[in-house]
């Protein structure tokens, strides 16, 4: 477990996870907010663990450290499952699992997830690894997260896989400079291939003069993502999807800002003011 979680409140892990997540400023917050406490609480724990697989797999460690960090989790995801969770974090999750039911599988695929990230920094993926990241880091939390909301049917396993897809490609578009920075670029070998960029080296792919295309050919897809999210929403009872709504919502209005704001500045951000946060927020947790 994190420094953040062993010395924040350590009498009470339910508390430092609360302000682990509110302290954030995560959309995510504000949508899990429209949950009854237990079942937000129980989403919280699951941010908690992404939050700490994610901040090895981001860490400035060797790749041998971080995946033996990762391998650590491995241990504790199958300790939750044996029942012999001893730390606050895992017991808590041990918790949730027997009540909503979450299966291990996915824990463990975003653990897969987070070691594609931590073997070596990922540069111009093919689609179908790029996709294969996105379900692991990405629709595997949403697997988890519609058990806690009250879903566990098929339908719900179809919006989270077309949502987390949709939610990390705005994800890939908005951090593109960040991601550089780090050696990290998440764009399409295809995509860019098929606009004549043969680099792979992200400050050099980021400069070429039609990034653009590529970016705009990406968002596309995402935005066919949030669509196939949108109709398999429509299959599942509308309360327990509030929060995905929300989430799909603040996401789409990312991606829509990144879009007309253009690709020339990668740089640039494009935040949502907390006043259409809100209102978003009501829009579809309330409607």
């Amino acid at each position: 477990m994190s420094a953040a979680l062993q010395h924040d409140v350590p009498d009470d892990p339910r508390a430092a996870i609360r302000a682990r997540v509110a302290a954030a400023g995560t959309s995510f917050y504000w949508a899990m907010r429209l949950l009854p406490q237990a079942r937000r609480e129980a989403m919280f724990a699951v941010y908690a663990f992404c939050r700490e697989v994610d901040d090895i797999a981001d860490s400035d460690d060797p790749p041998a450290v971080k995946r033996a960090a990762l391998a650590r989790w491995r241990e504790e995801v199958e300790a939750i499952y044996a029942g012999q969770a001893d730390t606050p974090l895992p017991i808590i999750l041990a918790e949730i699992a027997i009540t909503y039911r979450l299966r291990r599988e996915d824990f463990l695929a975003v653990i897969d997830g987070m070691e594609m990230d931590a073997a070596a920094d990922i540069r111009a993926p093919a689609l179908a690894e790029l996709d294969l990241y996105c379900d692991r880091v990405a629709s595997a939390v949403g697997r988890l997260s519609v058990r806690i909301f009250g879903a566990d049917l098929p339908e719900a396993d179809h919006v989270a896989a077309a949502l987390g897809r949709a939610l990390q490609l705005t994800n890939i578009l908005r951090d593109l400079d960040e991601d550089a920075q780090r050696g990290r670029l998440y764009l399409p070998r295809e995509f860019l291939e098929a606009q004549g960029i043969t680099a792979t080296e992200p400050a050099v792919v980021l400069r070429h003069p039609k990034i653009g295309r590529v970016c705009e050919q990406l968002a596309a897809l995402a935005e066919q993502r949030f669509e196939e999210a949108r109709d398999a929403m429509r299959a599942c009872p509308r309360r327990a999807m509030r929060p995905a709504a929300v989430m799909g919502a603040v996401y789409h209005a990312i991606l829509v800002r990144l879009r007309e704001r253009g690709w020339q500045d990668l740089a640039g951000e494009a935040k949502l003011p907390k006043p259409l946060k809100l209102w978003l927020a009501l829009r579809h947790g309330l409607l």
